[in-house]
């Protein structure tokens, strides 16, 4: 078979498992080979169908190192390699299985799915040993591919792109995982409200830096995880787009609008059920844009015109007149949705809503008074920024203080400490010495001013509470 025929990923795997036939001082290039070279490339679908079905990468991989151990091995370095019949057999067999699926590129899905198929051999010893078969490879494969199809040499590293390149607010939401938003309904009822529109129903958040823009999109995300929307939003997850992590690494031209389109179709796919939060969505005007390539928001643009996907974003005011309003394109396609900064009435409701997560990170008790002062202090004395993000600040950076004062010992306790570990290893030179007279005094000493330091210790983390 031409090695074009394969995708990036499996003609590394069939070097690589070459490479460790050299390496186990082998003549013969088996299929236990390449199932090893699929199990350590380090960010390849293999591993992620074995997680999918809870089986233990490391597990597998230890087997297969096992079973090519126990392969007799050559005394000479050999340039030459054999390929078994096997080998003929799985790559025609990966081969039918990419026909199959309608793919035009054999990845190394398909070579599992054709050792997972294998009538016999160790491979298939160390799979039944786990409990793993072709059908339960299929399931895997289908929830990670989704609709993906194979068309391109590089297809593997467009699957679960939204799992990839965004993070779940919903799920977080679920967990726990989010912080309260308080003081907020306004704001992101409105944003429900231009979400359930017919049309130009993609909010954007514009506010000042500091007033808690990406808080109203992770209060839209537990009001959803609560099930507190309008029938039309229940069930919907809120995924925020990292356009950081969709730049990053794309060298080749084109290959950041593959990764855009690759989570543009995931979220077709996924049929209105979710909506991208695009924080600091000015920066999608211009973003993957170089010679002969166009920028993200000329890709987002018909999708959004379409109906085909939603979006939540935000942006300072300078930034959406600068960047949005001079693209009237997509100007025409977002809906601004105005953020001011709160009171300071709002902002000491705010921190108290957030207390309890505080309390718990510093393991301090913060009062009402300390959350009041750093609410007027903050207004009056930091005038660049904005409530409620100073507030929150100034709280945070005090309550660290607090807890490394706390935990801190007193100059009293530390003192004894170090003279305690002086009287000790002088203890142990004199006894190595063998002056056992001075070595009993210095133990005499040695216990009294650990009495007297653990006592003082002990006194300490009382007073503290730490105890």
């Amino acid at each position: 078979m031409r090695q074009e025929r394969f995708t990036e990923q499996a003609q590394d795997a069939l070097a690589l498992s070459q490479d460790l036939v050299r390496q186990y001082h082998h003549n013969q290039w088996d299929v236990e080979h390449i199932l090893l070279a699929l199990l350590q490339q380090e960010r390849g679908l293999v591993g992620d169908i074995l997680r999918k079905l809870s089986v233990s990468v490391d597990e597998v991989k230890r087997q297969t190192e096992a079973v090519l151990d126990k392969i007799s091995k050559v005394a000479y370095e050999t340039t030459q390699i054999y390929a078994t019949p096997r080998i003929a057999q799985l790559l025609q067999a990966a081969k039918a299985e990419a026909d199959r699926l309608k793919d035009e590129f054999v990845g190394t899905e398909h070579l599992l799915i054709a050792i997972a198929g294998e009538a016999k051999g160790e491979a298939r010893g160390i799979f039944q040993s786990l409990d793993i078969d072709q059908e339960k490879v299929y399931r895997a494969l289908q929830d990670i591919r989704g609709g993906h199809r194979v068309t391109d040499a590089r297809a593997e590293s467009k699957y679960r792109s939204l799992e990839k390149y965004g993070r779940n607010l919903t799920e977080m939401a679920q967990q726990g995982k989010l912080d309260p938003v308080i003081g907020r309904e306004d704001e992101i009822k409105r944003v429900m409200q231009v979400l359930t529109r017919r049309t130009k129903n993609n909010p954007v958040i514009v506010g000042e830096a500091g007033v808690g823009k990406t808080a109203i999109a992770e209060g839209l995300a537990q009001k959803i995880a609560a099930d507190d929307v309008p029938d039309s939003l229940k069930g919907r997850q809120v995924v925020a787009l990292d356009m950081g992590a969709l730049v990053a690494g794309s060298k080749f031209r084109g290959e950041f609008e593959e990764r855009l389109k690759a989570v543009m179709d995931e979220v077709r796919q996924a049929q209105g059920e979710v909506i991208l939060f695009i924080d600091e969505i000015h920066t999608v005007v211009g973003a993957g844009a170089a010679e002969g390539a166009i920028d993200a928001s000329n890709m987002l643009k018909p999708a959004l015109a379409h109906g085909e996907l939603q979006c939540v974003g935000a942006t300072t005011l300078d930034e959406y007149r600068k960047f949005i309003e001079k693209d009237k394109a997509l100007e025409r396609r977002l809906q601004p949705v105005f953020v001011g900064e709160p009171s300071i009435e709002t902002t000491i409701g705010m921190l108290k809503g957030l207390r309890p997560r505080y309390e718990a990170h510093h393991k301090i008790k913060i009062t009402d008074e300390a959350l009041e002062a750093a609410a007027k202090l903050s207004q009056r004395y930091i005038p660049d920024r904005h409530l409620p993000d100073k507030a929150i600040d100034l709280i945070d950076e005090a309550a660290s203080k607090v807890r490394i004062d706390t935990e801190s010992a007193p100059a009293e306790v530390k003192s004894l400490e170090q003279q305690l570990k002086q009287l000790t290893n002088e203890e142990e030179a004199v006894s190595q010495r063998q002056d056992y007279k001075r070595a009993a005094e210095l133990k005499a000493e040695r216990l009294r001013l650990e009495e007297e330091y653990n006592q003082a210790k002990s006194e300490w983390l009382k007073k503290e509470k730490i105890a």
